[in-house]
């Protein structure tokens, strides 16, 4: 069971910031673990939404950014299959991982918690150690809400895909996967679903 305080302190929060990531991929490797021969976890793309939970999580503001990898800067034929992302477009629209970052830092500034789902924090300080940078948010407390989807959604200690949520949580939008923007806004969906119903159970009250 997620903890009681968890859902109040997300569900008092005056501001949250929901992020996804596409990052480096190749056949497999999520398989592997990302331990075949050069195989690293750099993002590719940032996608964030700033939500109010008080006001239902409405949505105030939203972050796309495609970023350079750094260790493996051509996307393999998998990655740009399973996202879209095309060589072509992250050279016209794509910016150094540091700057990238800055944008995403900046745009996460003033935020009571950053959620994900799953390992995005972790993947963010994997590619801040591949540029030799320090990992951000030091202050600020970044959440795996993935627990408490997978209480939502009847599956208690699964592991459910940002871009499948759609399928195990009524009321979540098909967005479609795998564009980091997208499954942030299908997390942020999620999580106020989930919050909703354990505000309910437990008697509290949440828009």
């Amino acid at each position: 069971m997620v903890r009681l305080g968890v859902v109040n302190r997300l569900a008092a929060a005056r501001a949250l910031i929901v992020f996804d990531l596409e990052y480096t991929a190749w056949e497999g490797s999520r398989e592997r673990r990302w331990t075949g021969p050069g195989e690293h976890r750099e993002v590719v793309q940032f996608g964030a939404v700033r939500v109010v939970p008080a006001e239902g999580f409405a949505e105030t503001a939203a972050l796309s950014v495609l970023v350079h990898p750094r260790v493996n800067p051509r996307l393999s034929a998998y990655f740009t299959g399973l996202t879209g992302i095309t060589q072509e477009r992250l050279e016209s629209e794509g910016v150094p991982f540091p700057d990238g970052l800055a944008r995403f830092t900046a745009f996460a500034a003033g935020a009571d918690a950053l959620l994900c789902n799953g390992a995005d924090a972790e993947v963010i300080a994997e590619t801040c150690g591949l540029n030799g940078m320090a990992t951000p948010f030091a202050g600020t407390p970044v959440i795996d809400a993935g627990p408490l989807l997978a209480e939502a959604a009847g599956r208690p200690g699964a592991r459910l895909s940002s871009g499948t949520l759609h399928t195990y949580i009524p009321g979540v939008p098909d967005l479609g996967a795998h564009d980091a923007l997208a499954d942030a806004r299908m997390v942020a969906a999620a999580v106020r679903i989930a919050l909703s119903r354990q505000s309910r159970e437990s008697g509290c009250a949440f828009p």
